[in-house]
C-alpha cells in the first residue's frame, strides 16, 4: 500500500473514532467503525437531504391554535302565555330569590327537574324544595281539591300577578296555573296542581312521598314518581274522607 493511502486511511479511522467519542471505549469495535464510515460516505436519500439548506421546514414545537369562540347561550324566550303569566323556554339568566315561606307565593317561579335514586326524576322549586301532586285532584280540566286543613299540611305552589315561570328540564308548554277555591292561583304541570309538604324541612326532603297512597312527588311530565316502602298509609277512619282533606299524618 502506498504511503499516501495508509495516511488517508489512518486519518479516516481517527475521524470515525472522534465521531463515536460519546460511546464507552469497549463498544467502539471494528464493526461500529465500518458502519459509521459507510453512513458518512453513503449518498443522500429522500429522507435525509444533503446539506443544501432546502430540506423540509422543521415543525414548530409548542405552537397552540386558539379555541374557536364559544357561542353565547341564548336568553330564554316566552314559550307560552296564560293570561297574565308568562312561561319561558328555560331558566332565568338573573338570580331569582325564592320566597322563604312555602305559603306566600311569588311573582317569579322556578321549576327544576331533580334526580333521586329512590323515586327517580321529580320537580323542585328554585330553592330545591320538593313539589307534589294529589291523586284526588284533576288535570282535565285542572282542579285543586286540597283546601282548608288539607292546604295547611300541603301548601299549594302559588303564583302572583304579573307572573313568570322559568323551567329547567320541564316542557314549558305543559306548565300553567289554575284558580283555587280561595281565589289564589296555583301552578300546574300538565294540568295537575302542585303542592309542598309542610313536614319537608330542607331541600331534597321527600317526606310526603306516598302519604295516604295519594300524594307523590310530581315528575317533569306531571305524573307520579314511585312510592317509598315506608310511606305513611291512611288510618281506617280517614279512608274515604271528602276530598282527602286530612291525611293520617297531616303534617302540621
Amino acid at each position: 500500500m502506498k504511503r499516501t493511502n495508509i495516511v488517508s486511511a489512518a486519518i479516516a479511522v481517527t475521524g470515525v473514532l472522534g465521531l463515536t467519542a460519546c460511546a464507552p471505549p469497549a463498544e467502539r469495535t471494528a464493526t461500529d467503525v465500518a458502519a459509521v464510515v459507510a453512513e458518512q460516505t453513503a449518498p443522500p436519500t429522500a429522507d435525509a437531504p444533503p446539506e443544501s439548506g432546502r430540506g423540509p421546514a422543521p415543525e414548530l414545537a409548542g405552537v397552540e391554535t386558539p379555541d374557536p369562540p364559544t357561542a353565547p347561550i341564548p336568553e330564554p324566550t316566552v314559550a307560552k302565555t296564560q293570561k297574565w303569566v308568562k312561561i319561558y323556554s328555560g331558566g332565568s339568566k338573573k338570580d331569582v330569590t325564592p320566597p322563604r315561606s312555602i305559603r306566600t307565593g311569588s311573582k317569579t317561579v322556578e321549576l327544576n327537574a331533580t334526580e333521586n335514586a329512590q323515586i327517580g326524576t321529580y320537580v323542585t322549586d328554585g330553592a330545591g324544595r320538593t313539589l307534589y301532586r294529589f291523586d284526588k285532584d284533576d288535570n282535565k280540566p285542572p282542579k285543586a281539591t286540597c283546601n282548608g286543613d288539607c292546604a295547611k299540611a300541603w301548601p299549594p305552589l302559588l303564583i302572583k300577578s304579573p307572573g313568570k315561570i322559568f323551567p329547567k328540564g320541564i316542557d314549558p308548554k305543559i306548565l300553567g296555573y289554575v284558580e283555587r277555591a280561595d281565589g289564589h292561583c296555583q301552578v300546574t304541570i300538565n294540568g295537575w296542581p302542585v303542592y309542598y309538604f309542610a313536614k319537608d324541612e330542607k331541600p331534597g326532603d321527600i317526606l310526603g312521598q306516598g302519604v295516604n297512597g295519594t300524594w307523590f312527588a310530581v315528575n317533569p311530565e306531571g305524573g307520579k314518581t314511585k312510592p317509598l316502602p315506608d310511606a305513611i298509609q291512611p288510618a281506617p277512619e280517614n279512608q274515604g274522607g271528602e276530598g282527602g282533606d286530612a291525611p293520617a299524618d297531616p303534617g302540621y
